[in-house]
């Protein structure tokens, strides 16, 4: 995928890293303001302890340039490419107090946005083995604040994204089906209103509750927490009158075997629910001006 496709907002991106400087240092740098010349420029680096996918670069280059508009920020990976372990990801040029105050910010921000592109990245590959077309996608099971992020860290290792908030489509879970009475009904009911473009997907956890869902005319059936074995049943009885999806407890060990059974997209709330960051450090020595 293009990550360029779906570029980062921006605003969006400056109103996390305002937050985020805000509260790391809302009254200054003390340890800097007494240790650190103010005329003293560093150059750091921004340096890969382990192999991973690379994202996060627009996050970086706003960290600093809210800080100060003198810090130069050098990228030099793409966001969506591989790097190995020691390698230079990025040099950041500037004042020095101005680079060690955005120093913590812009890596956990970075080290987070990495490690869901590096675990996603795995995720497609083991699932592509089996199913080259299936889809990856990630779920609302994002860090508060920072889904925006973190979304864009999944396309980054080739993943793809569900739907970015209540707000997008209609997707009719358990907790839903447990108000309702008629299935059938309650689906069609809701097309009615609903304009012609928006999706509707309906989540079963039984065999016998696809015939119902398909009579009211969902876009897609959500099979969740089904065997592999009950999963391809799934798929023949939808018989592509649906789109499938899998979901439910999907690990990297068993995401092959469900993407052999015939599903469209397989949701994966791990990529962001579970993430560990990956391992990144800013490496900085004094500069001359």
């Amino acid at each position: 995928m293009n990550i360029g496709e779906l570029p980062l907002p921006r605003e969006q991106v400056v109103r996390i890293v305002r937050m985020a400087l805000e509260e790391d240092a809302p009254h200054g740098d003390l340890t800097s303001q007494a240790f650190v010349p103010a005329s003293a420029h560093a150059e750091a680096e921004v340096v890969a302890r382990e192999a991973g996918v690379f994202s996060g670069a627009e996050v970086l280059r706003s960290v600093f340039a809210e800080i100060d508009e003198h810090i130069g920020v050098g990228c030099e990976v793409e966001d969506g490419e591989a790097f190995a372990a020691g390698a230079r990801l990025a040099v950041v040029r500037g004042p020095a107090r101005a680079v060690l105050r955005g120093e913590r910010v812009a890596l956990n921000l970075l080290q987070r946005m990495c490690g869901i592109a590096t675990l996603t990245a795995r995720y497609v590959a083991a699932a592509q083995q089996t199913a080259p077309r299936v889809r990856v996608v990630d779920t609302r099971k994002t860090t508060p604040g920072l889904r925006i992020l973190e979304r864009h860290a999944v396309r980054c290792g080739g993943g793809h994204n569900h739907r970015f908030s209540l707000s997008e489509a209609v997707m009719a879970k358990d907790n839903h089906l447990a108000l309702v009475h008629n299935l059938t009904a309650a689906i069609q009911s809701a097309r009615a209103q609903l304009p012609h473009t928006t999706h509707i997907e309906v989540e079963v956890d039984r065999l016998d509750q696809i015939e119902t869902v398909l009579a009211g005319g969902a876009d897609t059936i959500m099979l969740d927490n089904f065997s592999p074995e009950d999963l391809r049943r799934g798929v023949a009885l939808i018989d592509g009158r649906a789109i499938v999806e899998a979901s439910g407890g999907i690990t990297l060990e068993t995401i092959s075997e469900v993407a052999a059974t015939g599903v469209d997209v397989i949701s994966v709330g791990a990529l962001t629910h579970s993430v560990r960051s990956l391992d990144l450090g800013l490496d900085l020595r004094l500069a001359q001006e």
